[in-house]
Order: C-alpha cells, then structure tokens, then sequence
C-alpha cells in the first residue's frame, strides 16, 4: 500500500465506519456468505483476516474459530470492527509489515487476504505470499478480491494471479461472480510442498 491508498482509506472512513455499505448492502451479504460457505473446515483454530474492515465478514467467521484477529490500516474500521466482534484481537497495520503472531504462537490455521491484493504491487504481493509459505504452511489461504476497476496498478485478477504464481500453494476457485472472486491455496503440507 502506498500513502496514498492510506489517505483515501481514511477519508472514506472519515464520515462514516461502513463506507461500502457492508452492513445494508444485498450485494455484500452474498458475498460475505460465499466466503463462509467456502471455506475448506467447519472450524479453525486461528484465523487472521488481513484487511478486516469494519468487521463484517469477521462477524461470520470468529464463531468458527477459537481465536480470530483482525488486521487493519484505519483505525475508525478497527473500533468499528471491535465493536461488531468483541471476542476478537484487532491490530493496526500497514502494509507491507510484519503482521501478528497468533495467540499461543502455534500458526494460523486460516488467513483471509479481503479486498487487500490489489493495494499491493507484485513485491509486496511475493512477500505477503512467502512469509505465509514460511510461517503458516499449514493455513488455508483465502484470497477475496473484486474483479472490477480498483484504480490501481493490479486488478484484483491480476493480484490473484501475481500471488499463485509465487507460493507453492494448489490454488483453486470454488466461486466467481462479474464482481468477486474467492481463490482457496491449499495448506502446503496438503499439496506435497
């Protein structure tokens, strides 16, 4: 993420804690539920969502889960967050950065890339792939990504793209509509990797 990115996150948050409707909008919902019908267990045991918003989706994940954290770059979405999942660890962050250890230290076991990828350039991208090859190699891995216009150097195809090309991780794409697309990388130790 540049500057930039950061400063128009925080002037969309700076009027309200659900800038695209997240709470109201139909479009939303459905999406939300997709990414919880596809992920591959009924339960983990840490999840961390990189880019968790105004806690939306975590909503409908932490109860799966026996630790969920978020992370976030505005701190507007993360007292939102706080509020809608009080059970969850929200931490503030900018990327590219070291992100939080799990509670206990022992790996997630599900991390979530929402809507993040395509804020990112290809470095970053090999980065955040190579420190969850290293660190978490027992994760699924679930990136969310729009398809549409993002006013930035990637397309949220092509951030998919730049990050199955650089893990070893089996990719595939249980759902994909005009506007969004989930993409599930297999747990290395699942892959052969």
């Amino acid at each position: 993420m540049t500057p930039a990115d950061l400063a128009y996150l925080y002037g969309l948050y700076a009027s309200t804690d659900d800038p695209w409707d997240f709470r109201q909008s139909p479009y939303e919902a459905e999406r939300f539920a997709m990414v919880a019908r596809a992920l591959p267990r009924a339960r983990y045991e840490a999840v961390l969502e990189i880019g968790c918003g105004n806690g939306e989706l975590a909503r409908r994940i932490a109860p799966r889960c026996a630790s969920y954290t978020g992370l976030d770059a505005v701190p507007a979405a993360l007292a939102a967050a706080r509020a809608t999942v009080p059970t969850g660890r929200f931490v503030e962050a900018f990327l590219p950065c070291a992100l939080p250890e799990p509670p206990g230290g022992a790996g997630y076991d599900l991390v979530i890339l929402s809507e993040i990828l395509y804020f990112l350039d290809q470095s970053a991208i090999a980065r955040i792939a190579g420190d969850r090859n290293r660190d978490h190699p027992a994760a699924d891995v679930v990136c969310v990504t729009w398809r549409g216009e993002t006013g930035h150097a990637l397309s949220g195809d092509d951030a998919v793209a730049v990050f199955a090309a650089v893990t070893d991780r089996h990719c595939r794409t249980p759902h994909t509509t005009d506007g969004y697309r989930i993409a599930i990388f297999a747990p290395l130790e699942r892959t052969g990797s």
